[in-house]
């Protein structure tokens, strides 16, 4: 079978490099520019803090490319597809190609090949390197570019319920009885939702039960008084189990994390739609620059001097464009319910794989 699909090892070899060329080009010009924008926008918040100065912007360089490369390499990868087929269209090479025998999918298949190898290590480099990236620099920009505590695991912004009571932290660390949370504000309030009292301290730690907030400031709404309290425990009820599933990041865990994660919410009575959608789009996502070759192989066949080159590189590109936003739809309709978890990862992969399949078919024909 492979021998079939790939009848001549040189006229592969020759598409693959020429294929992995261009991919790698678009790449490094996407990332470049979209990371020089980013550094206009963001380097004035991260110089603003004291302290911060050329190595947090490096460091803040160093979280972000790793995002970019992970966002546009699929693409990348559809952009590489016209710029490898265009050329070839435009000097009747892929004319030659089926003047040999070739049929559309044997000119096809040593780009799907490449672009199956990208798949493969882009899962694995967003399992790797951006999760982690990402975790860490969602943190770093929720606390404004200040240090981030140097305890791992560090969750920010979580917002806890103790009954009709709310429990915030700036952010949490550590796991189990040795949960920290940093920056804490407690909310006690009526059956009504009415603010009562609001207890402000900068620690809060496990008492076994609820947790000991450290020489907290007190405000009391009905008088507007403010005094200064002792350690004071608050949230009785409140667990460090329940902590640690407060808050679930799908972008910054990897997929082994991520399912603990869902399984521990759904022990915990949680609806967990949207993070299962998330799960399965960690392997339907890379998948997507397998489907780039396809749908922009509209751009590879029919005659160039026909003057429609142009138009099937648009209707290429407007294929590989459509297919991001429907997944982004579906990812969107999946997290409010309205679809399935596994049909809002999985069904426009497999639309767009039928539609791809189906031009080329008629390009077959």
């Amino acid at each position: 079978m492979l021998a079939s699909m790939f009848p001549s090892r040189t006229l592969t070899s020759y598409l693959a490099k020429l294929f992995i060329g261009r991919i790698l080009g678009v790449l490094v010009l996407l990332v470049i520019v979209l990371q020089a924008l980013q550094l206009l926008s963001e380097s004035g918040d991260i110089l603003a803090v004291p302290g911060n100065g050329q190595a947090e912007i490096w460091r803040f360089v160093q979280l972000n490319v790793p995002q970019l490369i992970a966002r546009f390499l699929p693409y990348s990868v559809l952009l590489a597809t016209l710029f490898t087929f265009w050329p070839l269209n435009q000097n009747s090479e892929v004319i030659a190609m089926r003047a040999a025998g070739l049929s559309a999918h044997q000119v096809l298949a040593p780009l799907l090949l490449v672009a199956g190898a990208v798949s493969l290590v882009s899962f694995v480099f967003n399992e790797t390197v951006v999760a982690k990236s990402t975790g860490t620099l969602k943190t770093w920009g929720e606390l404004n570019y200040y240090p981030i505590p140097a305890e791992t695991g560090t969750r920010s912004n979580v917002y806890l319920r103790d009954g009709n009571d709310i429990l915030a932290a700036r952010t949490v660390s550590g796991s189990g009885a040795a949960t920290v949370m940093e920056d804490v504000t407690f909310y006690r309030r009526d059956s009504g939702g009415m603010v009562l009292q609001q207890l402000r301290s900068a620690r809060a730690t496990y008492a076994n039960p609820g947790w000991t907030l450290q020489a907290p400031t007190a405000f009391d709404v009905a008088q507007t008084a403010t005094q200064k309290l002792g350690n004071t425990v608050v949230a009785p009820t409140l667990t460090p189990a329940q902590v640690a599933i407060s808050r679930v990041d799908p972008d910054g865990e990897n997929i082994v994390t991520l399912g603990q994660q869902i399984g521990a919410l759904r022990d915990a009575g949680r609806r967990t739609d949207a993070l299962d959608g998330k799960w399965w789009h960690k392997i339907s996502g890379p998948l997507s620059a397998l489907l780039m070759p396809l749908l922009g192989s509209v751009a590879a066949f029919g005659l160039a001097r026909s003057g429609q080159l142009l138009v099937r590189a648009i209707v290429g590109m407007a294929l590989g464009f459509a297919y991001f936003v429907v997944d982004n739809a579906a990812l969107a309709m999946g997290n409010f319910g309205g679809y399935p978890p596994l049909i809002a990862a999985w069904a426009p992969f497999l639309l767009f794989a039928l539609v791809g399949e189906t031009v080329l078919v008629r390009t077959e024909e």
